[in-house]
């Protein structure tokens, strides 16, 4: 559990069970007591304060406000340290002058007892070397440098050739704080010759042990830091300097290092050898860098040293103030969050809340993280799981996911389960028109690359003490996707995470459904619905509004409702990566330079992956134009041509591309949100007229916004299976429907004047029937294997997906719960999967 980690999503209705349950806790005995505050039920736990301090253990009550202190407090503090620092002064000959305000100044970002507890002398530079420190100078540079480092260092980490040691200096400067570069400073020194002459003296894996010793022997305190390019691969020597310092990976791409170590000449790469390249020996560092680093300061090509030292100083400021990205909700206005204390939350809480509880969504409340045109072209050479690290750290505070933790995470989310090593390839379709295949997960859809990260993500959230039942409405891709997704956690976290899945009976294709009870596992069931998605999707969002039954979850089970739908922010964050990954294919194919605009087209229902693909745009990718997609369920493109969503007199019309069968697209919010400058009052407003009325109109001003980024269109079934039979014969590319309808729409709102990326989002083998209807086979075995084996005859772009073949192999037909479109069976459903998960004794 992360430091930020609380049930704080908790509704006000679980203090009112907690009253009528006279024993107070459930059966369960479960440890999420809960208590009124505010008209808020909170956990028990609290927020940690910011790194380095991420366990409420560590911290005594008393500091848990540093900025309310007592002032007669403080001001004793001061005047202990006054005495402090006046007995030293005898040491340094001379007597300090200290004002009261001054030390004020930078005790307030401190907690009261450190103050008191530590001296002067504790943060000195200690140092085990023949070469001694002016004390005068540590004298000097502590107070200036005090606020940002206190007694902790900065430790510069990364690759020969990163710039640490001329970086160091001048982050040393910036602070006035002392500077230490451990191959002149520390080990040259101890050893008395050259690092080069040590490395040819004892060889390589000597040199490894003895460089790590040396750095066992070395102690600082509020200093600047530059590590050797090799004392990562020494854990004991990396443990020992980690624990009193913030360690920050100067991550600067491979070609650049090797271009730079070139033009240097630098003769002293520690394992470099003839039968090891350099580039071998940077590849194979890599993995020891991620295992310590606290933050990242991504390098891009020709960036001066300046630069990079001012973006170690923002990337030490952001670890150390956790309380700067918070989020809100798309419902609340401006004058509410002021007023309320407890209105902001964090990723920690919003991964585990999922909806809002005034019924919005929830958003950043500074916006996405823009990074330079620099940066994104250091990324160009870069792997898709390296992309996501640098993108998702920058999304994600360490505070609520250590960033060396997120890259593990995301390391297994993209790994072997994805049949492509390239995770998400772009691949040329015809003409300016390009494929971005997104169906290479284990369940062969674009929600995989959510839904592989996050129950990751969430695992890592949430209180160990507590159940958590996920509960998920599908109209097609996203049940199978969450299921596989739960099902790979930890034994451990599988059971006390289990997922709920409901779908359209008679809404999805007869291989989703298959593939949908495939993929139950013993922490993941799905139960058919004899509704279409609007209605499953519409009463998940009623079952989590409920504070009645929420609250008797949580206290006479002690498990507590979560959401892995769009509408949760944890989904939306990696789907931004493969839009921004795919302009990056784009540049590093020699089809465009950087900065040249694409047009995105993406098949859309609830309107969460082009959503995405906006985020991208907003983070600095030059996409142009959104184009949004929609089959015979059209209410987007109307709502995009003419600003009015209108629901009156609609029904759903189940299509071939049964996953953007959608008429109330949740993510919708978020945008228009976006676009109306976090206008909580007037989206309320909409939105509350949309369900009430069922429409709503836009503002000329903000659809005049809207039609900026969004392009909107349309296909029919027949124009969907004709563009699926076109592209086979005359390219041998079998497309799914959906990306068909995508296909259509491009080919009719394009200009040609740009490339064109189509969003690949499904495997054809997921639909099967239509897709042999398109290719105008006459007989159709109803058997889902047994098609597949047919589509497979014809060897064609893209081969059959493995992990489809194989559960379809395993499974068969399997069997299901299926109940009526009634609140009240869901809700019985719900509290009997609990009963048999949760009260099982493991």
């Amino acid at each position: 559990m992360t430091g930020r980690s609380r049930c704080r999503h908790l509704s006000a209705a679980h203090a009112h069970w907690t009253a009528v349950k006279s024993e107070g806790v459930g059966r369960f005995g479960c440890a999420c007591a809960v208590g009124a505050r505010g008209g808020r039920a909170r956990h028990l736990w609290q927020r940690s304060p910011p790194p380095p301090y991420r366990s409420s253990s560590q911290i005594p009550c008393s500091v848990w406000h540093p900025f309310r202190r007592d002032l007669n407090a403080t001001h004793s503090a001061l005047l202990l340290h006054n005495t402090q620092l006046s007995g030293l002064s005898s040491c340094l000959g001379k007597t300090p002058t200290i004002t009261h305000q001054k030390m004020f100044h930078i005790f307030q970002y401190r907690p009261l007892r450190l103050i008191t507890q530590n001296s002067l002398s504790s943060m000195c530079l200690k140092l085990m070397l023949s070469r001694p420190v002016a004390f005068a100078q540590i004298w000097k540079s502590w107070f200036s440098s005090h606020s940002l480092l206190g007694n902790k260092n900065i430790i510069l980490m990364g690759p020969p050739g990163a710039g640490k040691t001329t970086i160091g200096r001048i982050v040393g400067q910036k602070l006035d704080c002392p500077v230490i570069d451990i191959d002149d400073d520390v080990l040259e020194t101890s050893w008395n010759m050259s690092v080069s002459e040590k490395l040819q003296d004892v060889g390589y894996e000597e040199f490894l042990e003895e460089e790590g010793k040396a750095l066992l022997n070395f102690s600082a305190s509020g200093s600047v830091i530059s590590l050797s390019g090799s004392n990562p691969m020494h854990a004991a020597g990396m443990q020992h300097v980690k624990k009193n310092g913030i360690v920050v990976y100067l991550d600067v791409p491979t070609t650049v290092i090797m271009s730079r170590l070139k033009s240097m000449a630098v003769d002293r790469i520690v394992g470099l050898s003839a039968g090891n390249s350099l580039k071998d020996i940077l590849q194979f560092r890599k993995p020891f860098y991620k295992r310590w680093y606290d933050v990242r300061v991504f390098c891009g090509e020709d960036i001066a040293a300046e630069v990079v030292a001012e973006k170690v100083l923002d990337a030490v400021k952001r670890y150390q103030d956790s309380e700067l990205e918070t989020f809100i909700s798309t419902r609340s206005s401006r004058s509410g969050r002021s007023m309320e204390k407890d209105s902001h939350k964090y990723f920690s809480d919003i991964v585990i809340q999922g909806l809002a509880p005034d019924g919005g969504l929830f958003v950043p409340e500074r916006r996405l993280p823009k990074f330079t045109a620099g940066e994104w072209q250091g990324l160009i050479e870069a792997t898709y799981i390296e992309r996501a690290e640098v993108i998702l750290e920058r999304c994600i505070h360490p505070a609520d996911i250590p960033a060396s933790k997120l890259a593990e995470i995301i390391g297994t989310a993209y790994g072997e389960n994805f049949s492509c090593s390239k995770v998400a390839p772009v691949r040329h379709l015809a003409g300016n028109q390009f494929l971005l295949e997104l169906f290479h997960g284990p369940t062969a859809s674009f929600k995989d690359f959510a839904l592989q990260l996050m129950p990751h993500l969430f695992a890592s959230c949430i209180p160990r003490s507590c159940n958590y039942l996920i509960l998920v409405a599908t109209s097609g891709d996203t049940g199978s996707a969450v299921l596989d997704g739960f099902s790979r956690l930890h034994d451990t976290d599988k059971q006390r995470i289990a997922v709920m899945n409901f779908f359209p009976e008679d809404g999805v294709s007869p291989i989703q459904k298959s593939q949908m009870i495939g993929c139950q596992k013993e922490n993941a069931w799905s139960v058919g619905v004899k509704s279409d998605f609007d209605f499953c999707q519409t009463a998940i969002k009623q079952i989590f509004t409920n504070s009645d039954f929420t609250g008797f979850l949580t206290v006479e089970y002690g498990t507590a409702l979560a959401a892995a739908n769009s509408i949760n922010w944890a989904r939306l964050l990696p789907q931004i990566v493969y839009h921004a990954s795919a302009y990056l294919d784009l540049i590093h194919q020699g089809i465009i330079p950087f900065g040249s605009p694409v047009d995105i087209c993406i098949p859309t229902g609830n309107f969460g992956n082009i959503l995405a693909a906006f985020y991208a745009k907003m983070m600095g990718i030059p996409i142009r134009k959104c184009i949004c997609a929609s089959n015979e369920n059209n209410v987007l493109t109307d709502f995009i041509r003419t600003g009015v969503y209108d629901l009156r007199g609609r029904k759903l019309i189940p299509t071939f591309s049964s996953a953007v069968d959608i008429l109330k697209s949740s993510n919708l919010e978020r945008y228009l949100h976006l676009i109306a400058n976090e206008d909580g009052q007037l989206v309320t407003q909409l939105f509350n007229q949309l369900e009430n009325q069922g429409h709503f109109q836009l503002r000329k001003d903000l659809l005049e916004k809207l039609q900026q980024d969004l392009v909107a269109g349309w296909c029919s079934e027949e124009d969907c299976l004709a563009a699926i039979h076109s592209v086979y014969s005359t390219t041998g590319y079998i497309l799914d429907t959906h990306t068909a309808v995508a296909k259509v729409v491009a080919d009719r709102l394009q200009d040609r004047t740009c490339p064109i990326i189509i969003s690949s989002t499904a495997h054809y083998s997921k639909f099967a029937p239509a897709i042999l209807r398109a290719l105008r086979i006459a007989e159709i075995n109803q058997n889902p294997l047994s098609q597949l084996h047919l589509l497979s005859s014809y060897s064609a772009l893209p081969p059959i997906h493995w992990g489809l073949l194989e559960t379809l192999k395993k499974t068969g037909k399997g069997d299901h719960q299926v109940c009526a479109a009634d609140m009240s069976v869901l809700m019985h459903h719900i509290e009997t999967l609990i009963q048999n998960h949760f009260m099982k004794v493991f």
